[in-house]
């Protein structure tokens, strides 16, 4: 087999994982196909965080089969751990994996005797807390930007959330390897490291002798293994004074934080089992935009949860319009079995849902539009991508506080950190910086 395809659906670390695969693949001589229809193999890294989720992963499968009726068919990801047997249900599968044997997929394909056949099938649904079971190569992916998964797992278990029973209990990467990834990383030319995990905040809970994300950020800020870190979603407990503080102190992290808010309404956090009221959410948005006035500051929204009334989706925008917030994610509630939520009563109309979420996303963009007009005329680092935008045919660039610029420039440019000014905001709601300065690299 000379050419493979991934589909990844749901998160970044989905997305890394995926990446990890490819390059071990890449690294035998295979070739990566950008779509599925000539590839001799074809894996779905698939998602379960709603149930729309699931079942546009269900339907990535079919779509993969029906163009590529040849090709192996590989299927793993969250959706494989929690719904095994539907997935099964699909005609044309050759391999199911669950997380525990992920990292073996590749291995699997480059053995010309064992092959597939080397992967165990799972003979239920139960996944296994052994997550990590390698982390070398490191993941690079085809991005100007690279991911590093430095924890996966989740002990929380809020109400509606599938992701503790597909993903097992919170483990962590050994800070000596984070370390040693990240000045792998940059050896290969790589000027931004995302730092995900399905709960970062949790980062070093698990060892013998308890560590913590910020002792992790404030050896890498001491060591600088690389040139610039972004921190995936982190909850809002465990976003401490200190991880602010350092981040607003040292040039080496960007000024973006991405926050799961899920509801503005104190009884529907509490529904949720949500470890925070709306008071703390509060006071931490406004404490990060205090100490780095400009940065990106993201949240998610769960719209509809049962018992969600108008009064509550009302605090949810009320709290929203007051805070200074670059960007939303919204979803709709979707009821998931295994969960405590799908057992809840007073549930919402569907057609309720979609209206409220819609409601949200115009006020999302609203959000967006003012930290964009506010960033007009100020200089901010950015990198800039690999691929011009096939629109304008300009440079595009990424600042740390997450915005996204079109500039002039040749293509030496390309993967280079420089400072740009912003100058204007287009009716396309793009937009438009001069580069001021290259960064030495």
């Amino acid at each position: 087999m000379k050419k493979f395809y991934i589909k990844t659906l749901g998160c970044k670390v989905n997305q890394y994982e995926s990446d990890g695969i490819a390059c071990e693949l890449i690294s035998h001589d295979l070739i990566k196909e950008k779509k599925p229809n000539n590839a001799d193999i074809c894996i779905i890294n698939t998602c379960a965080v709603t149930s729309k989720a699931s079942r546009q992963s269900r339907q990535a499968i079919r779509n993969i089969i029906k163009l590529n009726s040849k090709a192996k068919i590989i299927v793993t990801g969250c959706h494989a751990q929690t719904s095994f047997k539907k997935i099964m249900e699909i005609k044309n599968i050759d391999c199911i994996t669950t997380h525990k044997d992920k990292f073996k997929i590749a291995r699997a394909i480059i053995d010309k005797k064992k092959g597939l056949a080397s992967i165990k099938v799972p003979q239920s649904n139960q996944c296994s807390n052994k997550i990590f079971h390698s982390f070398k190569p490191a993941v690079t992916g085809d991005k100007t930007r690279a991911y590093l998964k430095i924890q996966d797992g989740c002990n929380a278990f809020c109400t509606y959330c599938i992701v503790p029973y597909a993903r097992g209990r919170s483990v962590s990467m050994q800070e000596d390897e984070v370390i040693e990834h990240l000045n792998l990383l940059n050896k290969l030319k790589y000027k931004e490291i995302i730092i995900t995990g399905i709960n970062l905040g949790a980062y070093g809970l698990d060892f013998k002798k308890k560590s913590s994300l910020f002792i992790l950020l404030k050896k890498i800020a001491y060591l600088k293994p690389t040139r610039q870190i972004r921190l995936s979603s982190i909850e809002p407990k465990e976003l401490t004074n200190d991880i602010i503080t350092l981040v607003a102190q040292n040039d080496i992290f960007c000024n973006h934080f991405h926050i799961p808010l899920q509801s503005g309404d104190d009884k529907i956090l509490k529904k949720m089992k949500r470890p925070y009221n709306t008071s703390l959410f509060k006071n931490l948005i406004l404490k990060i935009h205090k100490k780095i006035p400009f940065a990106g500051i993201g949240i998610d929204i769960l719209a509809g949860f049962p018992e969600e009334t108008e009064k509550a989706f009302e605090n949810t925008l009320s709290l929203i319009n007051e805070l200074p917030i670059s960007y939303l994610h919204v979803f709709p509630f979707s009821s998931r079995k295994g969960t405590l939520a799908f057992n809840y009563k007073n549930k919402i109309n569907p057609k309720v849902i979609k209206k409220r979420c819609s409601i949200i996303r115009q006020l999302g963009e609203k959000k967006t539009k003012e930290f964009k007009q506010k960033n007009i005329e100020k200089t901010l680092k950015a990198i800039i991508q690999k691929k011009r935008d096939y629109k304008t045919g300009k440079l595009k660039a990424v600042t740390s506080n997450y915005l996204n610029i079109l500039v002039n420039g040749d293509n030496k440019l390309r993967e280079k950190i420089v400072k740009i000014k912003i100058k204007k905001f287009d009716s396309n709601n793009h937009l438009h910086g001069e580069i001021k300065e290259k960064i030495n690299d």
